[in-house]
């Protein structure tokens, strides 16, 4: 299916909302995404004044640059609505009250008011997945998805590749997770080693990371023996003692964010 294909859809869903202003739920969802980004209302008048300008032979070069460049956006726009909503549609799994919930159309305006500012694909495609599950599960509150979206705006790709190495082997060391990610190992008081830390140190302080620590039945942590002197210099930034872990918090956000939780529901 093309992007303009779904843009047509995306109308017709727009289109079973009666005089009585009742909605499908589709169309509330389409309704919440399409509100929460400024633009959108002006670029679709726009669209058809230059439309007509365009007609009387009236528009200029820098016109319809403008207007393919939006025309990009809004179908780009449509296409994750729909991928969206099919996904949600075809789940077989009984959500129409969430959905039709204020509280899930609030998680929407807000989602995709970050969808049109994130900077990168990478990040799009993370609070897609996260609108997605966030209607298919209740495994978390909706105070925490809206953190989960604060947390993609704040953090930059390179704190979710960390977040992605500690996710797949939980226990890796600093030094194994830079080894997985890079070929070469650089001096402790360069640059990189300085991000580096900069990145673990964020993850650790932000509550999404920490070094692994036992826990007594109860899920207390059990404090670490004290550490006997070393050679005199201080902890590599790619140590390969310290093993690190999600936290429970970081689990949850890695869990809405980067995996596929509406499949799972399907397969069960």
């Amino acid at each position: 299916m093309t992007k303009k294909d779904t843009i047509k859809l995306i109308n017709n869903e727009l289109s079973k909302i009666n005089e009585k202003g009742k909605k499908t739920r589709t169309g509330r969802f389409v309704i919440s995404a399409l509100s929460s980004i400024p633009w959108v209302g002006g670029v679709i008048a726009a669209s058809s004044a230059l439309h007509g300008e365009k007609e009387q032979g009236k528009i200029n070069s820098l016109q319809k640059l403008w207007l393919e460049e939006h025309q990009k956006k809004i179908e780009d726009l449509a296409m994750v609505i729909y991928e969206i909503t099919e996904k949600l549609n075809s789940s077989g799994a009984d959500i129409d009250e969430r959905l039709e919930s204020d509280e899930y159309q609030d998680l929407v305006k807000k989602g995709f008011k970050e969808w049109d500012n994130a900077e990168t694909q990478e990040k799009k495609e993370y609070i897609q997945k996260l609108l997605t599950n966030a209607a298919a599960t209740s495994i978390t509150t909706d105070d925490l998805i809206r953190l989960f979206i604060d947390w993609i705006r704040t953090y930059h790709e390179t704190h979710f590749l960390v977040i992605k190495e500690i996710y797949k082997k939980k226990g890796i060391t600093r030094g194994q997770i830079w080894r997985n990610l890079n070929p070469t190992r650089p001096r402790e008081d360069s640059v990189e080693a300085d991000l580096y830390k900069l990145l673990i140190r964020d993850l650790s302080m932000g509550g999404i990371i920490r070094q692994h620590r036992e826990t007594d039945y109860f899920g207390n942590f059990v404090k670490k023996q004290t550490r006997k002197p070393n050679s005199g210099t201080l902890k590599s930034a790619f140590d390969d003692e310290e093993q690190y872990e999600l936290t429970e918090l970081g689990s949850q956000f890695v869990h809405y964010t980067m995996e596929d939780v509406v499949t799972q529901i399907e397969n069960k």
